[in-house]
């Protein structure tokens, strides 16, 4: 079966000082979704950005039919959904390990008329989340720990996204997306992949110095094509 893959752009790696233009060239690159990474200091110890960045971006994805993938990697999300939702977030995902009331959160999210996805973190077993999957429209597989950009793949986590998949495909659910995000580059999409990811969340594959970012999109693309 042949799945539909994209890459997401991840902002963390960008260049605060000219995001709105990094952004921009991601677009043309090709990019449907950029992803937005929320930390609070708490559960993770990083601390980034806010609702008004994410509709600082709004008119420059939106325009485009850009997807702003926001990822809360925050405690106590429910608390500031509101204030996303209303800065322009297309898809609002929360960590399992953050909410004790997992179903109310999503049908919060879902009840404001945007996707809701859920997320786990690399040691968090699948188990976690089975019983939230009828209900949301993404899953995001954290190949990483959570926290800084730019660190290196953890192996194992391409069989847990090989039995994600076999989960999904088990109850019917294949039209939830599988979003992996940590330590993408072109070395490790083409696998990740093929275990059965449908969105890629690139950060610093895509915002660096080594090549601009349509480059940078570009070759990353190229690396999932397979012979």
């Amino acid at each position: 079966m042949t799945r539909r893959v994209r890459i997401a752009p991840s902002i963390l790696a960008a260049d605060f000082s000219r995001l709105g233009d990094q952004v921009s060239q991601a677009i043309q690159a090709g990019a449907e979704i950029i992803h937005v990474d929320v930390m609070d200091g708490h559960f993770v110890p990083n601390l980034t950005i806010g609702p008004r960045v994410v509709e600082a971006l709004q008119p420059i994805t939106s325009p485009a039919g850009v997807l702003l993938d926001v990822h809360l990697m925050i405690q106590e999300p429910e608390r500031l959904i509101p204030d996303f939702i209303n800065a322009g977030a297309g898809n609002l995902t929360v960590h399992v390990e953050t909410c004790p009331n997992l179903h109310r959160t999503i049908q919060q999210i879902k009840e404001s008329g945007i996707m809701a996805g859920v997320t786990l973190n690399p040691a968090t077993p699948l188990e976690a989340i089975e019983e939230i999957l009828p209900f949301v429209d993404l899953v995001l597989v954290m190949s990483v720990n959570p926290g800084y950009g730019g660190q290196i793949y953890i192996p194992t986590i391409t069989r847990k996204i090989v039995r994600l998949r076999a989960i999904l495909e088990g109850q019917g659910l294949s039209q939830v997306e599988l979003e992996v995000d940590g330590g993408i580059h072109p070395g490790t999409a083409g696998e990740i992949v093929a275990a059965g990811a449908t969105i890629l969340v690139a950060g610093s594959a895509i915002f660096n110095q080594q090549a601009s970012v349509v480059e940078n999109f570009n070759t990353l693309k190229k690396s999932l094509i397979r012979d």
